[in-house]
């Protein structure tokens, strides 16, 4: 129980971040760089975004006035030639910054670097160590190659030693990763849940909160995003226990062949935006709860993907129809809970989970964050949908 508890005071910590007096609210970040314009901030918390990144600091005023937390970017955190960083330099860099901006309500952390190699750590680890220093509680952001990178991407010989040498190198306060799986045709990376697996293990063995950044811009052989895509990224990384999800991207690049992302190159709504604001508005309503659970165990039914585990002997769920993944947590208060999800992305599926010990089931509604009766009509998930259920003794 003891170090429960303790994981689920990093993870609202550092997640949350909320500021003083401020309820903790499950992180939804726009990834890149976000202008400062109050009409084009409001959109984005219209549509359910509660961190805007990457922000200058001159806009911070306009952050929280939409009420968004941010990710400051500043040279003096990301200007380095990584694998040569003298920290004294460093540690100056970003005292001065820290100084300017550390007591605003709207900072959630400072943007460092994207997609390392572990070349890059001890560096990283010198900017990231003065970040925490100055500006206790902030996240030194840096986000993590996904396990299709290759060797000498990662500067290791296989990922799971790549995140083990960013934990022990870097230390840092969460972890982040993308990983972008929806092809053109239907088709889904293989190594998706090998992904989660492993970060959700290092997140687990680190004590350390995880996010996992989605894809919701078509681009290269990316599929043009539809509700179940959204739906089955988003619930996806929620029952492996995810504690933020960022969007890759929010505001859609002018070049190649990216398409449809939720903002279009004209400044304009596409039909992904209002997709994206329904699953963030659901997240927003499970997230009182989602942030005071401990993640257990995660387990599919149906085929197992490569490097994903099926349901153990003494599993809570003894058995489901359809292509089911099922995360099991506790809440801080001892009660169990799970996140069931469809993994079908064409077919709703009803969701009649076989319990090993008889009990009651009621969902946590993505509509109103209260607890209902789980039955009827309303076991039916849409494709990509998850269900927060707790388990009624």
């Amino acid at each position: 129980m003891i170090r429960r508890l303790a994981i689920l005071a990093a993870v609202v910590c550092v997640a949350a971040a909320p500021g003083r007096g401020e309820e903790p609210t499950f992180p939804l970040m726009a990834w890149g760089h976000t202008p400062g314009d109050p009409a084009v901030l409001q959109k984005m918390r219209d549509c359910g975004i509660t961190v805007a990144g990457f922000v200058a600091p001159k806009d911070l005023d306009a952050c929280r006035d939409a009420g968004l937390k941010a990710i400051v970017a500043d040279p003096r955190t990301t200007n380095y030639d990584w694998r040569n960083v003298d920290p004294a330099v460093a540690r100056a860099n970003v005292e001065a910054l820290t100084k300017e901006v550390k007591d605003h309500p709207a900072v959630f952390g400072y943007l460092l670097r994207d997609e390392p190699s572990a070349a890059m750590f001890p560096g990283l680890g010198a900017v990231a160590a003065a970040v925490k220093e100055f500006h206790p509680g902030a996240w030194p952001y840096i986000n993590l190659f996904p396990n299709y990178a290759d060797s000498d991407q990662l500067g290791a010989p296989d990922y799971d030693t790549h995140v083990k040498m960013f934990v022990e190198t870097c230390k840092p306060t969460a972890l982040s990763y993308d990983h972008y799986a929806p092809f053109e045709g239907g088709g889904l990376r293989e190594s998706y849940f090998a992904n989660l697996e492993s970060i959700r293990k290092a997140a687990l063995e680190s004590k350390l909160p995880f996010w996992n950044i989605i894809l919701t811009v078509a681009h290269f052989n990316y599929r043009e995003p539809n509700d179940a895509d959204i739906r089955f990224q988003i619930y996806t990384s929620l029952a492996y226990g995810a504690r933020g999800i960022a969007f890759f991207t929010y505001f859609t690049p002018t070049w190649g062949n990216y398409r449809l992302g939720p903002i279009d190159q004209f400044g304009h709504e596409t039909p992904t935006w209002g997709k994206l604001r329904t699953v963030n508005l659901q997240v927003a309503k499970l997230g009182p709860t989602l942030l005071k659970l401990h993640s257990d165990r995660v387990y599919h039914h149906g085929d197992v993907p490569q490097g994903a585990q099926g349901p153990p002997a003494d599993s809570l769920i003894e058995s489901i129809d359809g292509p089911m993944l099922v995360g099991e947590f506790t809440h801080e208060d001892g009660s169990r809970y799970l996140m069931i999800v469809n993994k079908s992305f064409t077919d709703s599926k009803p969701c009649r989970p076989k319990l090993r010990a008889e009990a009651n089931l009621e969902q946590v509604s993505p509509y109103s964050g209260g607890l209902q009766p789980f039955g009827g009509e309303g076991v039916w998930l849409a494709p990509g949908q998850g269900a927060l259920l707790r388990i009624a003794r």
